[in-house]
């Protein structure tokens, strides 16, 4: 039921892409405004994840899990309804809001209910293999439901998901919380972190269009900055903090976040890159695309499945570099499509390969985020891995965009006049990108985890034991 839930989270911040051309239509949304219907989501979600993990340690992670999917499916429902472009784009905040507070908490429960080993290992395995394959799924079912019943149900499947969870979750799960004495809130902390992450978030998302260099661009992103220095001072004074700064003591839990950021630049530069050369170049149709996602859902799935066994026997930190090797190499094949290439040819290949790599990747990452934490810390290192993914993801979307966009318009400024041909060499450029900043993430998980906690994790899940990491 936990690993439905982050599916369903995960699906949702790619599910509307292949309907946003029919969506745009019915609505009578203009070409600027439409990346708004996927903006506006990203943006809740990744502005208010630290917020709705700290939120399930203080006020109970069932009761904020049962929280955060009813909001989820009420948007879901609003939006399917959705009349015009300001209630979508509302509707889709909320949906992000949503799931900001039960993707955490939802985490947090997994890590609490399961004991640090080969136990939690396994249950973390069959959550990494549904939220790496989720971004693909997305992409598949948006093609399904927009070609056979519409756009409105790409919003409206969410719904009986929804309600199937809520039903079962008091029967399923048990009410825990972090046990603190002193339950303080720390208003100032969370107003300037939520705050200062969905500006970061926005400025990121926006950086494409109104310029990297733009005095627009650089006031929001030194707004940012400030809110979350603002936040850090707030949380050295603070005597009940939002977040403690203690809680970075823990080596591997530095590590697997700044690893985290780069997995996820990697993991969208690479969906994002596919569908557009699957539509833009190769002429797919949105339904043909998303069943183009098949293979690299199921060696997502098989991997991710391999790595809690993987995981068990050599640590986390060796599986997490090998996987992130094999998205590496995978991007940098796919950096070698044609602009009158195939499905065949330039993409099953390199998608096959990406997909056991992410598969790899996303079980020990995920471990390594929450190895050693206390149960006063599960909510809060599950929003905290979750919040700096979705950063990744914004930053690499911003970053590659730009990058694709600027190599397209340089050939064609400099003589080709074969469309396809300019935007092939925009997507391989982004690509070859997308596979430095998997191998940036190869080089940082060597120097910033801890071996010693990854053998130890390892000794203990061999052994049925818990480990304590070292600081």
């Amino acid at each position: 039921m936990l690993a439905l839930t982050q599916f369903v989270v995960v699906i949702d911040a790619s599910i509307v892409n292949v309907a946003l051309p029919s969506i745009g239509t019915a609505l009578h949304i203009s070409q600027d405004h439409l990346s708004w219907v996927v903006n506006a989501y990203v943006l809740a979600f990744g502005g208010f994840l630290l917020l709705g993990g700290r939120l399930a340690d203080f006020l109970g992670r069932r009761r904020m899990f049962v929280a955060g999917i009813a909001l989820f499916t009420i948007a879901s429902l609003l939006g399917g309804f959705a009349q015009n472009e300001t209630w979508l784009i509302a509707a889709r905040a909320l949906q992000g809001l949503g799931a900001a507070i039960a993707s955490p908490a939802a985490l947090s429960i997994v890590t609490t209910t399961f004991a640090e080993g080969s136990e939690r290992n396994r249950a973390l395995a069959i959550w990494g293999a549904v939220a790496g394959a989720g971004g693909a799924a997305g992409v598949l079912l948006g093609g399904v439901l927009t070609e056979y019943l519409g756009w409105e149900w790409v919003l409206f499947v969410n719904v009986p998901i929804g309600a199937l969870i809520i039903w079962q979750a008091p029967k399923r799960l048990t009410e825990s919380t972090s046990g603190a004495q002193n339950r303080a809130f720390d208003l100032p902390g969370a107003v300037t972190v939520s705050a200062g992450l969905a500006l970061l978030v926005y400025t990121l998302v926006d950086a494409d269009k109104a310029g990297w260099t733009s005095t627009t661009t650089l006031l929001r992103g030194l707004g940012a900055l400030a809110l979350l220095a603002a936040f850090t001072v707030i949380e050295w004074r603070s005597r009940n903090p939002l977040l403690p700064l203690s809680t970075f003591s823990l080596r591997t839990l530095r590590g697997a976040n700044v690893v985290g950021l780069l997995v996820g630049m990697a993991l969208v530069s690479m969906f994002f890159l596919i569908t557009l050369y699957l539509q833009q170049v190769l002429g797919f149709s949105a339904l043909a695309a998303g069943f183009a996602y098949l293979p690299l859902s199921v060696s997502i799935i098989v991997a991710a499945t391999a790595a809690s066994t993987l995981v068990t026997r050599l640590g986390f930190k060796p599986v997490l570099i090998a996987g992130l090797a094999f998205v590496a190499l995978g991007l940098a094949w796919f950096s070698q499509v044609r602009p009158d290439g195939s499905f065949a040819v330039d993409v099953l290949g390199p998608s096959v390969l990406a997909g056991l790599g992410l598969g790899l990747s996303f079980v020990p990452l995920t471990i390594a985020a929450v190895t050693g934490t206390t149960p006063e810390q599960a909510g809060l290192a599950s929003g905290l891995i979750n919040t700096t993914q979705q950063i990744g993801g914004a930053l690499g979307l911003a970053i590659l965009a730009s990058i694709a966009n600027s190599a397209t318009t340089d050939a064609l400024t400099s003589g080709v006049r074969d469309l396809k041909v300019a935007l092939t060499d925009g997507f391989s450029d982004a690509f070859l990108v997308g596979a430095g900043f998997a191998v940036a993430g190869i080089v940082l998980a060597a120097v910033l985890i801890s071996n010693r906690d990854s053998r130890e994790h390892s000794q203990a899940a061999q052994c049925g034991e818990v480990t304590v990491p070292a600081v």
